[in-house]
């Protein structure tokens, strides 16, 4: 009895003149003696792993600070001179310039002024003797006396352009420890006091 293979004709791959395919047994390979089964493939041995290196300080992670940013270096402290006051003369001349060119106005001396200085001073400032058109008036020099302690008589040299201008005043000391003037005059005639009650 002749059979017939109809296998192939189940198998869309299978081509008429050719074997049919055979199954294969994974565990098996034929290509070696005997049918041993494949070795097992060699993995690596894992090596252990570095030891993490010690993480630097949150300092050490910052950019340098280029140099013009950086805080310069002080030099160690030396003994500093004091800054030398002006003179309570130099202020008062100043001050009594002001008024007199009509930069500030006369009550402005309210507070640094005692007795007639004030009324003095209004009826100078009234009449304007220091206000020019031209160049501003300064204060070129001063000088002053000290008749006795807590008291100035002061001079100043007033230079307005070519022309040179002299002011007297006086100053002192009150309880309070701060300078008024008690007397002014600027040159040319004398403004005559009514005599005191």
């Amino acid at each position: 009895m002749n059979k017939v293979m109809t296998r192939t004709q189940h198998h869309p791959a299978a081509h008429p003149g050719t074997r049919p395919p055979t199954r294969r047994d994974p565990r098996r390979d034929t290509r070696r003696p005997g049918g041993a089964p494949p070795r097992a493939r060699r993995t690596p041995t894992p090596h252990p792993a570095p030891a993490p290196a010690p993480t630097p300080p949150a300092s050490a992670l910052r950019p340098a600070a280029p140099a013009a940013l950086a805080p310069p270096r002080v030099p160690p402290q030396t003994p500093r001179r004091p800054v030398p006051q002006p003179r309570p003369t130099d202020v008062f001349a100043d001050r009594l310039l002001a008024v007199l060119s009509g930069q500030r106005p006369v009550h402005s001396m309210l507070r640094h002024t005692v007795g007639r200085a004030y009324d003095d001073l209004a009826h100078l400032a009234e009449t304007g003797p220091l206000r020019s058109l031209g160049a501003r008036p300064v204060v070129r020099d001063v000088g002053y006396y000290v008749p006795r302690p807590g008291a100035f008589e002061a001079f100043a040299r007033i230079g307005t352009g070519d022309r040179l201008r002299a002011m007297a005043f006086r100053l002192e000391l009150g309880r309070d420890h701060r300078w008024r003037c008690t007397a002014v005059e600027l040159d040319g005639p004398r403004r005559p006091h009514p005599e005191a009650d």
